[in-house]
């Protein structure tokens, strides 16, 4: 005839549900699961917001430089699009004739002027560059850190559980499977949740770094290319002061 056992009382007290094995974890593994899963929101939250920033700026700047080699006075776009920057391309165009209206204003005239003036454009421009995407880099680093130390946060969780079960294992001086692997199951529960959180943080990171690497370049070569379209002008035409520039896309280089 069976009695009330140890056995029995280990079988019956665990819920082996998702949820059940948070409520009956300790406190330090309860820690840990929230801990990442709220990382995991917030790297979703960030991933979301990324990819529509990547997408937004990349329509901005496409719209930007047909507008920019379509051929017409800079200084009507610098007055429509560069005075208000609404997106980082306009923000790089605005630095540069800001620095080549200055020059103009002064009445910079002379190569040695002229060359000082481009070389001020040029460094403006990349001022604003590195400036504007800072803010689009925001919060990357979290995504890496989740990513890294994500799995390693959970196998703390893990361990630490798992140094309960065998202590409560000791105690009730039982190794039977039914008494060792509710808690078990807990502690490998954290794990899981540092997966979950670190593995869409590593793809998310790769990509979305991959996606502003490249829209840094096009930046770059852009700033290169207007440089150059300000070099050209001024050594065409050296007046008293620079001239009104203009771009259309053969000058492109």
């Amino acid at each position: 005839m069976g009695g009330v056992t140890a056995q029995n009382l280990a079988a019956a007290g665990h819920d082996l549900s998702l949820w059940g094995l948070f409520l009956q974890a300790d406190w330090v593994v309860k820690a840990v699961m929230l801990g990442l899963l709220l990382a995991s929101v917030w790297v979703w939250a960030i991933v979301f917001q990324k990819v529509a920033a990547v997408r937004r700026v990349n329509r901005a700047a496409d719209a930007f430089e047909d507008r920019f080699w379509s051929g017409g006075n800079l200084e009507d776009l610098h007055r429509t699009e560069g005075e208000r920057p609404t997106h980082p391309m306009a923000a790089v165009f605005g630095a540069g004739m800001r620095e080549w209206q200055r020059s103009a204003d002064m009445g910079a005239a002379g190569a040695r002027a002229l060359t000082n003036m481009r070389e001020r454009a040029e460094r403006a421009m990349g001022v604003t560059a590195t400036r504007e995407m800072e803010g689009l880099e925001r919060w990357m680093t979290f995504l890496a850190s989740v990513g890294s130390v994500g799995p390693f946060v959970g196998l703390f969780g893990t361990v630490w559980g798992i140094m309960n079960s065998f202590s409560a294992i000791a105690g009730m001086q039982n190794t039977n499977l039914a008494v060792v692997a509710p808690g078990i199951a807990e502690a490998l529960f954290a794990t899981a949740i540092g997966l979950v959180a670190a593995i869409p943080a590593v793809l998310a990171y790769n990509k979305i770094n991959t996606d502003l690497s490249r829209y840094a370049a096009r930046l770059e070569a852009f700033a290169t290319e207007f440089g150059a379209i300000l070099s050209r002008q001024a050594d065409e035409a050296p007046p008293a002061a620079p001239p009104a520039p203009s771009a259309r896309e053969p000058e492109r280089v």
